[in-house]
């Protein structure tokens, strides 16, 4: 008799491409090169003030260094952006964002490129397959 793969094997592995395929099609909002530390300020200040999670652009988290304006106003209006984009929020600040396909992560910081609130369930027989968005998928199994 053949082994038979767990019905639930094929749908699994669809949740694994899809996590692969919005990963292709990623954007991050990041700041312009050539503007003023004022205008970047800004934009920092908005977005760590407006819902943006800023505590990886403190002092002892894994992205305050390069320890620059421009860096951490990226950090922070892609937070911004990744989080509230959903309920309409767009990239500009003020002309000093803009969106890229290429991510803007460096070494020990990572930037999301999805909402990390974000996940979506798949409910199979009696299991239930969770995704929740990042730049790095994973997958959760939850027995119900």
């Amino acid at each position: 008799m053949a082994a038979t793969a767990p019905s639930h094997l094929p749908l699994l592995l669809i949740i694994i491409l899809a996590a692969v395929a919005s990963r292709a099609t990623a954007t991050w909002c990041v700041c312009k090169d050539g503007l003023s530390d004022t205008a970047l300020q800004k934009a920092l200040d908005y977005a760590c003030g407006a819902g943006a999670d800023c505590n990886p652009i403190h002092s002892s988290g894994p992205c305050y260094n390069p320890n620059t304006v421009k860096s951490h106003c990226s950090y922070a209006v892609n937070s911004y952006y990744q989080r509230k984009r959903s309920s309409g929020a767009t990239c500009d600040f003020s002309g000093t964002a803009y969106l890229v396909s290429s991510d803007p992560s460096v070494s020990g910081c990572t930037f999301p490129a999805s909402s990390s609130k974000g996940c979506s369930s798949l409910h199979l027989n009696s299991e239930t397959h969770t995704h929740c968005g990042s730049a790095h998928a994973h997958l959760q199994r939850v027995v119900i």
